[in-house]
């Protein structure tokens, strides 16, 4: 009787043993196949959170944002790869910002932005934007017209230029970096007809700042007399075109 119930466990045991093993081989290789599978999981989600791609478009009209026209377009080289870049004046367009003055009329004072496109084989890839850095075109310029505004390539470089007639000018220098231009000069010139007062020339790459007034107050123009004072800039950070809010208060501190 002994003898059979021993057998009896035997017998029920093997098979509990085998359900075991078979259980335990089954779920290591489920845990394998997942370890397996986390290397393509991890590369899927790492393709998901990488940058998306620069987008390319053929006219550069298309960068224009919704709620604004193009106001100004021109080309040039801007980094220096011999193809012909593109710069944007955008406009916006919103009637609230029509006014109306007693002496010019109805006014448009939406203010400006720019766009500044990197050519690229048959299309453009957008380089910076900033959407609101300019006034508008119709600013009250006082007893005198409001400063002209430019923007154009030259020598790889994009400028900002104020013609303000008879009173002088004003340049912005930008020079592209690594993902936008960067502020590495400004020129400005305050004269009263021929004659220049005063001229700014300030290099944000050495930082430094060149201020020449002219002592002469009886020139007219080409016999000025200049006394040259430098200064030191106080920042070492270049400023970059996107972080312009308004280049009419522009503050370009120096000690």
């Amino acid at each position: 009787m002994k003898k059979n119930i021993v057998s009896l466990i035997r017998f029920t045991w093997i098979p509990l043993a085998v359900i075991l093993v078979c259980g335990c081989s089954k779920e290591e290789k489920k845990q394998e196949t997942v370890q397996k599978n986390a290397p393509a999981a991890a590369a899927v989600n790492n393709s998901e959170s990488a940058a998306p791609a620069v987008q390319t478009k053929k006219d550069p009209a298309e960068f224009v944002p919704e709620g604004y026209k193009l106001f100004k377009k021109s080309f040039g080289d801007l980094n220096n790869d011999g193809a012909e870049d593109c710069i944007l004046i955008i406009k916006k367009v919103d009637p609230a910002n029509i006014v109306t003055d007693e002496n010019r009329g109805k006014l448009d004072r939406n203010r400006r932005g720019l766009i500044i496109l990197f050519k690229k084989n048959d299309g453009y890839e957008l380089a910076s934007k900033n959407y609101s850095c300019f006034t508008s075109e119709n600013e009250d310029g006082g007893v005198y017209y409001a400063p002209e505004l430019d923007v154009y390539a030259e020598k790889g470089k994009l400028y900002v230029h104020y013609a303000h007639g008879r009173y002088g000018y004003w340049t912005y220098t930008f020079r592209y970096g690594k993902s936008d231009f960067e502020l590495i000069g400004y020129d400005g010139s305050s004269n009263m007809g021929p004659r220049v007062n005063s001229t700014t020339s300030i290099n944000f790459l050495t930082g430094k700042q060149l201020d020449r007034t002219n002592v002469n107050e009886g020139a007219e123009g080409g016999d000025e007399v200049f006394e040259d004072t430098w200064k030191k800039v106080k920042s070492t950070k270049l400023m970059t075109l996107s972080e312009v809010k308004d280049f009419d208060e522009l503050d370009l501190a120096y000690d």
